[in-house]
């Protein structure tokens, strides 16, 4: 493992108590980074930056509601307050929740949208904040967005979703023309069928509305005829481009959404 490919980067990542931001959490560090940890599950947090301090990371756990700009702002400031300043954001933090395309609600709407396309926005401008206020010579800074193979198509029983993906993918585009003066780059990933708690609840709430017969269904039938390569992935399958684009190697790079799917998209 390379102590040193993240050395030197101060890394703020929403949703990381579980799954795949808990994974990219421990990846960072691992790879030499400072992390806060971030989420609205403040106990998840401080299990995950225990496990990087048991490790010999440097980690702190904030409690963020991503949809709150107060809340952002101050998960900013303990990110500063700790290590010193603010060089990778990512957004990171998403929910779903399935309803057949002529059964979504506007609730369903609010809350899908508010949390992965608001708290995109939120979490990208104040992190931009600091980022100036820090001056560009010392960049150059990473804003990461986390898109989904949904950021460049659509499945009739996720469309709210698939819209906020959109927006991801929008605000990369255009956070990235926006932000360039400040030696900002913006880029994303984009994950297929990933096995974290979050599909594994999206597969009984699949099977709840009709869409399959039974648990597993979901993952299985995308994995064999949706994905080149037959399986779906795991959260250890997108940390090292997570990796990748904070780090320098991705220094001339910006305006792109990486895409993690096994082939299931290719555009």
């Amino acid at each position: 493992m390379d102590k040193t490919r993240l050395q030197g980067k101060n890394c703020l990542i929403t949703g990381s108590a579980r799954g795949m931001g808990a994974a990219v959490a421990e990846y960072y560090a691992e790879q030499g980074a400072k992390v806060c940890v971030a989420d609205i599950n403040i106990d998840g947090c401080e299990q995950v930056a225990a496990r990087i301090r048991e490790k010999g990371g440097e980690a702190i756990a904030v409690s963020l509601d991503v949809t709150k700009r107060d809340q952002m702002k101050a998960a900013v400031k303990a990110t500063v307050d700790a290590f010193g300043s603010l060089n990778v954001m990512v957004n990171n933090a998403g929910i779903n929740k399935p309803l057949m395309f002529m059964d979504i609600t506007e609730e369903n709407w609010h809350q899908i949208m508010d949390v992965n396309a608001l708290g995109c926005l939120i979490g990208m401008q104040e992190a931009a904040k600091q980022m100036i206020d820090q001056g560009k010579e010392n960049g150059p800074y990473k804003i990461i967005n986390v898109g989904s193979i949904l950021s460049r198509q659509a499945f009739d029983d996720v469309v709210p979703y698939s819209c906020s993906k959109h927006a991801v993918l929008a605000m990369i585009n255009g956070g990235a023309k926006a932000l360039v003066q400040h030696n900002i780059t913006v880029n994303g990933y984009g994950p297929g069928v990933v096995r974290t708690e979050l599909w594994e609840q999206l597969d009984k709430e699949l099977v709840a509305i009709g869409k399959f017969e039974k648990p597993g269904q979901s993952m299985d039938e995308l994995a064999e005829n949706m994905i080149l390569m037959k399986r779906y992935s795991y959260p250890e399958d997108v940390v090292g481009t997570a990796a990748f684009l904070a780090s320098h190697e991705s220094d001339y790079m910006t305006g792109q959404l990486l895409m993690i799917d096994g082939g299931m998209v290719i555009q």
